[in-house]
């Protein structure tokens, strides 16, 4: 949860709007999936060792689903492990850092319309929910 915390407070300083844990119409899901303000989708996986990374060979599926892909980590990860064709965000809970900017392969636009639609959804739907656990209202200055 630090490097998802540290890699959103970035995202959001560099006024992203982030959603975790999107479900793709893959079937994967996205550790954190962005949209910037000019509509720019990105997708950070997140990694947490060695081991993680090592085991996990579905990743380069995600570039199905946005124009940038990136992992994100923290210190004690060997950052020469992520591939060089991706991004990469070092985090420490606290923030994070832009070690290196992923290369751009735009959506098609069936494709960026598909996953705008799914984030626009999945976000109201989260908003709503978290409007009925709290029993108050949620409006843009709580956000």
């Amino acid at each position: 949860m630090l490097v998802r915390r540290g890699t959103q407070i970035l995202l959001h300083e560099m006024r992203h709007a982030v959603l975790p844990e999107l479900p793709l119409a893959s079937g994967r899901r996205a550790d954190l999936i962005t949209i910037s303000e000019k509509g720019e989708i990105w997708i950070i996986e997140i990694k947490t060792s060695i081991e993680d990374f090592r085991v996990d060979r579905k990743w380069p599926e995600y570039r199905l689903h946005c124009d940038r892909l990136f992992f994100a980590t923290h210190k004690d990860v060997p950052l020469d492990i992520f591939p060089e064709d991706c991004g990469l965000f070092l985090s420490d809970g606290y923030g994070a850092h832009m070690i290196r900017e992923a290369p751009e392969h735009r959506l098609a636009p069936a494709t960026r319309k598909s996953v705008t639609l799914n984030f626009s959804r999945a976000a109201a739907q989260r908003l709503l929910l978290a409007e009925w656990a709290t029993g108050k209202p949620l409006g843009v200055d709580d956000v």
